[in-house]
């Protein structure tokens, strides 16, 4: 039986994973311009929220999965102050904005972007004392594949933070929240970015993705202790923390 929950951006013969890829590589000049505009600069407080989850705790070593243009290895460098951090993204057109933006923060030395699959590491097990995702693991073709290699490379202890879309469910936010993101950001986005399949598979996907408690039961199936999650903005995004046991 066919599974309906599962959303490609573009419904063509290929795998979700190489319809990703194309996506963000064709989207890429305009991704930071209209994750700030689309979301009023809100998403800069949700990943400076996120990695809170991580002071305080080891992370020397960081691994931040589906990176994009770095932001969150940017952020994570300076606010955690760690002193490897490796961003892997299948996007390659994402992964060199990521470089420049690098580049111009003098950090360098700190972080390292490679092209990498998020469900087939190419990492040693217990390689980072954390990992991080933004807005990422609805992406995955096979999220279970991807939450076991994250665990698999994670450090005994070592903690995942995942930032993600979430539905709001009161009233009348839900409805808000449904009509910006299904009739006016697809409008914006083919305004700006030429691709408006791109931000209707947002909408589709943030629909399709199990949030919440059931996240919370996928994290606990694929080995992860701790599961908890945070509802932000009135639940238009969550942040999700978990372990990997000692």
């Amino acid at each position: 039986m066919e599974d309906k929950t599962v959303v490609t951006p573009y419904n063509a013969e290929e795998s979700k994973k190489a319809q990703v890829e194309r996506m963000f590589d064709k989207i890429a000049p305009r991704y930071d311009f209209l994750n700030r505009v689309l979301s009023l600069g809100i998403d800069v407080w949700w990943r400076k929220r996120a990695l809170g989850y991580l002071k305080g705790r080891p992370a020397a070593e960081l691994l931040d999965v589906a990176t994009g243009t770095a932001d969150v290895a940017i952020m994570a460098a300076r606010m955690l102050g760690s002193e490897r951090i490796v961003g892997v993204d299948i996007a390659n057109q994402m992964l060199e904005l990521g470089r420049e933006k690098i580049r111009q923060a003098g950090l360098d030395a700190v972080i390292r972007l490679e092209t990498g699959d998020s469900e087939a590491l190419h990492f040693p097990d217990a390689s980072f004392d954390a990992v991080t995702v933004a807005f990422g693991v609805r992406n995955f073709e096979n999220l279970e594949k991807g939450l076991s290699e994250m665990r698999r490379v994670l450090r005994p202890g070592g903690r995942l933070v995942i930032l993600e879309f979430s539905r709001p469910r009161l009233f009348p936010i839900k409805q808000l929240y449904n009509g910006y993101f299904k009739y006016v950001l697809p409008l914006i986005g083919r305004l700006t970015s030429r691709d408006i399949r791109a931000y209707t598979y947002l909408f589709e996907s943030v629909q399709a993705f199990p949030e919440g408690a059931d996240f919370l039961t996928i994290l606990s199936k694929t080995g992860y202790q701790n599961a908890q999650c945070e509802r932000l903005t009135l639940g238009i995004c969550s942040i999700y923390t978990a372990e990997r046991a000692q």
